[in-house]
């Protein structure tokens, strides 16, 4: 049977032949929990009297507080290493940088792998040709104790990317110009294998700036068939001939989609959501406050080479923070080997330690209200990198952006930078905490909650600045407080009530708060549309029932009280007596879900 690289990968770590659609139980090459999600991976090991399957195949990396400057993330990152000595697990510490670059760099993965992490972005391991995903803390316990995991193989869908990209372009800008094609949820639920003359192009450094965003697209990864250098870089890490997986000539794809790169321009996307990219040019001369180059999309050296290429010379706008952070340690010596660092000093940037930065809400690259910040991050909902706005870009746009003060492409920086402009702010509220224990019925009756938006994000259900939290008694308080119109949910829900709402819910981070959050409230389902990727494994695996349907298409209000037949895949508005159809629980999730959780199977 001809195969996808998805179908392929999982086959091998399957152990027999799979196709798109099924469940399969596959070995994971490389198992790895954070700092902010380590802790609570071994609360769930500790709970459940579980151990480790294979300890040199399982790893902790600290990269979203690198300096522990957070008491909180000092004590996780503290019961980590406790936890380690004790299992004689490999900690990549605060000096490492960000773990799925370590990962790629140190070979702990390789192409054809598999690769799981809290790290919602684990599915930058596609641009060497490997599975990787982010998962929760239920499912990274069960993959460190079992070394295997369930997972359900994706749709493969092919991109070719034709033509070439103009001088004055990035794979920044490539991968905002698919964001602006395909949308939050446009690869939803897909592995989107990608080809063309532009891929051909790319280095490694291109591909992971690509597939470290095919979440924000709602993917389950994006693949790069590797070309003969990645193969050779690994061969020369591990020692040994490191071969490729390929798809077959003749998969089969759900979809095929091009796109021509000809035209492409730099590119930018607006604050709230990277999926509102447009053009540098369209948004130029807003004037800015901040700039910040980094993360695991554009934090290699070649990213780093691209920003003192502009500013070798040059100095930040009188009253702009440029905040620089290299994605590893070993980068970080390079640039300073190299002369970069020195550039960055000169020209009035800070920069600091490897690891994730702003991104993680634990380093530098956070914003002040008001503040409006260009960053080469891969998200900027609401709140994720502070109180402020984000834009998205290439790195050579931020600092092209950080010397001009306003939004510059560095084919139109202005002849003198612009004078520096103050914002304003906003306060938040501090929810009541409210927790109810949950049963198990089949058929659920409540009253609803209809909220009709589509990509409702994670930082919207449960903000990152809660991601400390280990009660799930805690939890209910925050839930939807930063979500616009929502902030009062957790006063007004009911223990019974159930959300209704739009679809790719979920998206965003890898985050179990967002959905335990609900059980905290004593809320008993979501139905959506469609959830996104890791928020429906983490929903599934924790036992809460999410359930698919187009119910918000019955013109259904909040305050009706429904039905819903889990097994049956259906749901009774009882005001009308109407039946709507919706997704029937699978065989796994009905097993997870009777059982309480995927620690108790």
């Amino acid at each position: 049977m001809p195969q996808t690289m998805i179908e392929k990968i999982i086959s091998t770590h399957a152990g027999r032949t799979v196709k798109a659609g099924e469940i399969a139980d596959i070995v994971i090459d490389a198992r790895v929990a954070r700092d902010f999600g380590g802790a609570n991976v071994v609360k769930n090991l500790e709970d459940n009297g579980l151990s480790i399957a294979d300890s040199e195949k399982t790893f902790f990396t600290f990269d979203c507080n690198p300096g522990g400057s957070d008491q909180k993330y000092a004590t996780n990152q503290q019961k980590c290493r406790i936890y380690a000595r004790e299992h004689n697990i490999q900690v990549y510490d605060i000096d490492t940088g960000i773990g799925t670059h370590a990962a790629i760099d140190k070979g702990l993965i390789l192409p054809g792998g598999t690769f799981v992490s809290t790290d919602s972005h684990a599915n930058i391991m596609g641009a060497i040709g490997a599975f990787g995903q982010g998962m929760g803390d239920q499912d990274i316990a069960a993959a460190w104790a079992n070394g295997r995991i369930w997972f359900k193989v994706p749709k493969s869908m092919k991109v070719m990317l034709r033509g070439s990209m103009p001088e004055g372009t990035y794979a920044k800008d490539v991968v905002l110009r698919l964001l602006q094609e395909f949308g939050a949820a446009g690869l939803l639920g897909y592995s989107a294998e990608f080809y063309g003359e532009a891929v051909d192009a790319m280095g490694l450094s291109d591909r992971i700036t690509v597939a470290s965003m095919a979440t924000e697209m709602g993917g389950i990864i994006a693949l790069f068939p590797p070309s003969e250098d990645i193969l050779e870089e690994f061969t020369a890490i591990t020692g040994k001939k490191v071969a490729g997986v390929y798809a077959d000539e003749d998969a089969v794809y759900d979809k095929t989609i091009e796109i021509s790169l000809d035209d492409l321009e730099p590119m930018i996307s607006r604050p709230g959501h990277p999926e509102d990219a447009t053009t540098v040019k369209s948004e130029a001369g807003r004037k800015i406050d901040s700039a910040f180059i980094g993360s695991c999309t554009n934090g290699r050296f070649e990213d780093m080479q691209v920003a003192a290429r502009i500013l070798k010379g040059k100095k930040v706008a009188p009253g702009v923070v440029l905040k620089i952070v290299p994605a590893t340690r070993e980068i970080w010596q390079r640039c300073l080997d190299e002369g970069l660092i020195e550039i960055f000093m000169e020209a009035g940037a800070l920069v600091g330690n490897a690891g994730c930065a702003g991104c993680a809400a634990g380093q530098i690259g956070q914003n002040g209200p008001g503040e409006v910040t260009v960053s080469t991050g891969n998200r900027n909902f609401a709140g994720k990198q502070g109180k402020g706005e984000v834009y998205l870009a290439s790195p050579a746009t931020v600092a092209a952006s950080a010397v001009s003060g306003v939004i510059s492409s560095e084919l139109s920086m202005p002849a003198k930078p612009a004078v520096f402009a103050a914002g304003g702010g906003k306060t938040e509220t501090v929810k009541k905490e409210r927790t109810s224990a949950a049963d198990k019925p089949r058929v659920i009756d409540g009253r609803v909650w209809v909220i009709d938006k589509d990509n409702i994000d994670t930082d919207m259900i449960f903000h990152n600045r809660y991601l400390t939290i280990t009660n799930i008694a805690e939890m209910g308080q925050y839930t939807f407080d930063n979500l616009e119109g929502w902030e009062d949910f957790a006063k007004k829900a009911r223990p019974g009530d159930i959300v209704i709402t739009g679809g790719n819910f979920g998206a965003g981070s890898s985050r179990q708060q967002a959905v335990d959050c609900f059980a905290s409230l004593g809320v008993q389902a979501v139905v959506a549309r469609s959830f996104g990727a890791i928020y429906e494994r983490n929903a599934i695996n924790s036992g809460f029932p999410i359930v698919v349907s187009d119910i918000l298409e019955s013109g259904i209000e909040s305050g009706e009280d429904i039905s819903i037949d889990l097994t049956a895949g259906t749901i009774t508005r009882k005001k009308t007596g109407e039946t709507i159809a919706a997704e029937p629980f699978s065989d796994i999730q009905l097993e997870i879900y009777r059982k309480g959780g995927l620690l108790n199977l």
